[in-house]
């Protein structure tokens, strides 16, 4: 199988790395200065085990590799809104022997949150949904760090809505040759929603920065308490801490890399400066579920609409103080309880 890698920054530049070190043929999909770091130097992908460098066919779009592979497998690693963008330029590219992306090639949506692979099943026949664990990191051009160890990560994996396939264990074994865990599931979205839970975290670490804070941890503590009681008022089930805890035990844990910041990806994006950022499809989930089953929201509402505004204003990462934020959380809360 050749791995199309739609998105090739801290997920998707890892993930395609560790392919191709394996021996795997990897494309890279990206865009802007991104793109052209890779394509004069290579992906240069920092691990615990130094710096490799990975000189990789680097393309914008499907019109630069012609007809598609029968045996291509598309990785969807896009920030969720970008994801209907990516999908409409690659769902009608042609594949050798009839017919298109869209009907024929599996597609992995490798982003955080679940409803990635919603938008993705309006146009793909052949949808498979992936709970990423990888502590990775994308704000240089042709850069990616991923810190995990003695994994580089753990993606449990599962067709989308649920369900799994042959298909999906030939990846899984690529995947676990790379230095990945790849457990297949019947139940992805289990733990998909766990992570979004976790993911709330990602707002209040953009606004204030890395959560080492007692107030910054405490408050994240209420907003994940906000999620938990959507999800049950939703009748959506998530795997438990202790759960996780247990499958993902030593596997993964973040080694120190030279010159490579840690921040999760909300945080990264307004480092980058890119102007848009996840939070729509995160806090910005709970929301949605929170008004679909009456329950009150006002703390994720509060973080998507910061973390919106900080990113479209093209403000600092870290720059809110967090004693600001939870005085605004304070006033949120207060309000929508009258």
């Amino acid at each position: 199988m050749r791995y199309v890698i739609i998105g090739a920054g801290a997920v998707g530049g890892a993930v395609g790395g560790r392919l191709a070190q394996s021996g795997r043929e990897v494309v890279l999909v990206a865009r802007g200065a991104h793109l052209a770091a890779l394509r004069d130097g290579g992906l240069r992908l920092r691990v615990p085990e130094g710096e490799l460098t990975h000189r990789l066919p680097a393309v914008a779009g499907p019109a630069e590799l012609g007809v598609l592979r029968a045996d291509d497998v598309l990785v969807l690693a896009v920030k969720t809104q970008d994801a209907e963008a990516a999908l409409a330029a690659w769902g009608p590219a042609p594949v050798e022997g009839g017919g298109t992306a869209a009907e024929r090639l599996p597609l992995l949506c490798a982003q955080n949150g679940v409803e990635g692979q919603r938008i993705a099943l309006r146009r793909f026949r052949h949808v498979y949904g992936v709970c990423v664990w990888l502590p990775a990191t994308h704000v240089e051009p042709g850069v990616v760090s991923a810190a995990g160890a003695p994994l580089t990560g753990m993606l449990h994996l599962g067709r989308y809505p649920h369900g799994a396939d042959e298909v999906l264990r030939d990846i899984a074994a690529d995947l676990e040759a790379a230095h990945f865990e790849a457990p297949v599931v019947p139940d992805v979205t289990r733990w998909q929603y766990a992570k979004l839970l976790g993911n709330l975290a990602n707002a209040v670490e953009a606004l204030t920065g890395p959560l080492t804070d007692e107030a910054a941890r405490t408050l994240y503590e209420r907003v994940r308490a906000e999620g938990e009681r959507v999800l049950t008022a939703a009748r959506i089930p998530y795997a438990s801490a202790a759960e996780q805890r247990e499958k993902r035990g030593d596997k993964v844990t973040l080694a120190p890399l030279d010159g490579a910041g840690r921040g999760g990806s909300s945080w990264q994006s307004l480092t980058r400066g890119t102007g848009t950022i996840e939070a729509d499809h995160l806090n910005g989930e709970i929301v949605l579920l929170g008004r679909l089953h009456g329950v009150p929201t006002p703390l994720n509402e509060l973080l998507q609409r910061l973390a919106n505004a900080y990113a479209r204003e093209h403000r600092p990462a870290g720059s809110l103080p967090v004693a600001e934020l939870v005085r605004l959380a304070d006033r949120a809360e207060q309000e929508k309880n009258g």
